[in-house]
């Protein structure tokens, strides 16, 4: 009697795999509109508290979003090549630690994506220098900054010497507008600016790792290091001070929009207080995100307001 045999399942092209390692860890189409947001948000807030309302839009502008939109690409891959023994462990489903997707496939889309967005702002940008130090950081960052073996075990340094990098990524916008519009470089608006716009990936970063104590594992946290309380207090202290920066700059752009703004501060402050009374009733980090989108979503609402209805 014979038998049917099964057709082998044919093994993903490297467009099929980068297709599903992309829309599982990077995904293209909401990620190049939020590498968009932020190129025109820092751009916008820094002409309009300028004074600037004379825009002069061209391709440059189209380039640095799509220049932040492939470095925070490179970061999410650098990523995942620099944890890859760490995922294997923690994180066996990821798709490089389970081989879904292998180092020489993003490897390839590194290339791929680096040396057209390195070719394009060669050819019309205007800040090449910010672009070689913004890329730079990126190698170093990949490559524990040459300390692996310090850096990894220790959450908090890794912190210090990896997360400036989105600081490095303001600078490369702020420089931009600096430069095209010919701006006095050295001002209280951009040293606020920069700071802002670095501040929500701070609070990302270290909310993101703070549990409550009946909620730990293996998983490294700040609050396993620091304590549940001094982790979500600290976050609580960069969010006053984000707004501390974000108001200055908000203001001249639009009055209305500060009310939002400050509930926005009372709520993830009454939040944060509710939670250190009782951290096992909810976890903490999605309310900060939802805190971090309010700033980013009503920073964008004041540009927008500004530019399509004037100040008010």
């Amino acid at each position: 009697m014979s038998q049917t045999v099964a057709p082998a399942t044919a093994r993903p092209t490297w467009a099929g795999r980068i297709r599903d390692y992309l829309a599982e860890m990077y995904p293209v189409l909401p990620r190049l509109v939020l590498a968009a947001i932020l190129w025109f948000e820092i751009y916008f807030v820094l002409l309009l508290n300028y004074g600037v309302t004379d825009f002069r839009m061209g391709w440059q502008e189209v380039v640095g979003a799509w220049t932040v939109f492939a470095f925070l690409l490179t970061l999410r891959i650098a990523d995942d090549f620099k944890d890859l023994d760490h995922d294997r462990r923690i994180f066996p489903h990821r798709p490089l630690a389970s081989g879904r997707v292998t180092v020489r496939d993003l490897r390839i889309l590194m290339a791929a994506v680096v040396v057209p967005t390195a070719v394009l702002n060669v050819a019309v940008m205007n800040n090449l220098l910010f672009f070689v130090v913004l890329f730079a950081y990126g190698v170093a960052f990949s490559l524990w900054f040459f300390a692996k073996a310090k850096i990894q075990p220790n959450l908090f340094l890794a912190l210090v010497t990896h997360n400036p990098i989105m600081m490095v990524m303001n600078l490369y916008v702020i420089s931009f507008g600096v430069i095209k519009y010919d701006l006095e470089p050295f001002t209280w608006v951009t040293f606020l600016l920069a700071w802002t716009m670095y501040f929500p990936s701070l609070i990302w970063e270290v909310a993101r790792k703070i549990r409550s104590p009946g909620r730990e594992d293996d998983y490294v946290t700040y609050s396993r290091i620091w304590g549940h309380r001094k982790a979500i207090l600290f976050v609580l202290a960069v969010i006053w001070v984000d707004v501390a920066t974000n108001l200055s700059l908000v203001y001249a752009v639009s009055r209305v929009a500060m009310v939002p703004l400050l509930a926005n501060l009372a709520w993830i402050t009454w939040t944060i207080l509710h939670w250190l009374r009782d951290p096992e009733a909810f976890v903490i980090g999605p309310k900060v995100d939802r805190y971090t989108y309010g700033v980013e979503g009503l920073m964008v609402l004041a540009v927008a307001t500004y530019l399509f209805v004037g100040y008010f």
